[in-house]
């Protein structure tokens, strides 16, 4: 096991920050993980995959254990579906291609998330009307505590929207190095639902699309209002869309006719948080070397060399602005290390 000291962690976070690890190592298998977790040195590790959705405000005080564990392959099959086992450290862009050009469907949707496949379960990640819940099959995790292995299922990891038990009370109980899904060979279903894959389909004279169709307008859509991390500094979408009461939504629609919403559950409805943000007159803001992205007002960027409680602090500013203007709150749906 090779251990490394005073590391900068900027390659190893979408935003560019160059925080500092003390103390950090990298495992390729669950046996080398399960070393480093015995290794005194390494005592109430942080661990990190791709650094897609987190923000380093300061330095790490704690050892880092980058999980860089790889291999896609398939572990069952039936004539309708599969059951793919994939490596934490697998980028999820990855594994969507590979699904693609194997013709399983199920992931097409979530094509082009940032990120490593470990943590996918973690934040629930979702776009354009799908969800990782939607083909979920189970996980395995080492105990942090006593090195044990441990398998998940649906039910166990409790997902939500952009949550999970893993994000909540198990954030520092486990980590998780192997994620399995459960694919569809045949009779795919091709979810189109969100507006602008439509729009995208239509320009295109695609009436019945693949689900490679699909991947390839998520892709076109996301390349065009994203910025690349490799250019820009970010992780994607900063803030989470807040949920709301209906009697919230018709005191809203009072003052905003023009609001956007979306029945979530009964008598509870999803805003954009985009929406919230470009109203509140921060759209394309910017302030030195961090500002909310000008083509899509729900990123937060790092234009240069920013540093993590730069980025936090314009953060809070524009959660501050949008609960003054529309008294609701924006809650982060990237996990804040400080």
């Amino acid at each position: 096991m090779t251990v490394l000291e005073n590391v900068s962690l900027k390659e190893f976070n979408t935003f560019g920050v160059d925080a500092k690890a003390s103390l950090f190592t990298s495992v390729n298998n669950q046996l080398e993980l399960q070393k480093a977790l015995k290794d005194p040195r390494f005592k109430n590790p942080f661990l990190i995959g791709g650094g897609s959705n987190l923000l380093f405000v300061n330095s790490i005080s704690h050892p880092v254990i980058h999980i860089n564990i790889g291999g896609i392959q398939i572990i069952d099959e039936n004539d309708d579906s599969v059951i793919v086992s994939v490596g934490a450290g697998v980028k999820w862009h990855d594994l969507v291609m590979w699904a693609l050009k194997n013709n399983y469907a199920g992931i097409e949707n979530l094509a082009l998330i940032p990120g490593n496949t470990g943590t996918a379960p973690i934040q629930n990640i979702g776009a354009y009307g799908a969800e990782l819940k939607d083909v979920f099959y189970n996980l395995i995790a080492v105990s942090l505590e006593d090195y044990s292995t441990h398998i998940f299922d649906e039910n166990d990891c409790e997902f939500g929207y952009r949550d999970s038990k893993f994000k909540n009370e198990w954030m520092h109980q486990y980590a998780i190095t192997t994620v399995r899904l459960l694919l569809q060979k045949n009779n795919h279903f091709v979810n189109t639902q969100y507006g602008d894959i439509e729009k995208i389909l239509a320009q295109k004279n695609i009436s019945n699309p693949s689900i490679y169709d699909v991947a390839e307008a998520v892709m076109e859509i996301r390349k065009n209002k994203l910025p690349d991390p490799k250019v820009l500094g970010n992780s994607g979408s900063f803030f989470k869309n807040p949920i709301v009461s209906k009697e919230k939504i018709d005191a809203l629609l009072q003052e905003h006719s023009n609001l956007p919403h979306y029945e979530f559950t009964n008598e509870f409805y999803k805003i954009p948080a985009g929406w919230l943000i470009e109203k509140s007159g921060l759209k394309g803001h910017r302030e030195g070397n961090v500002g909310m992205h000008a083509q899509q007002a729900l990123v937060l960027v790092n234009y240069g060399n920013a540093t993590g409680k730069e980025l936090w602090e314009f953060a809070q500013k524009v959660q501050y602005t949008v609960q003054q203007k529309f008294d609701i709150t924006l809650d982060p749906e990237v996990n804040i290390i400080e």
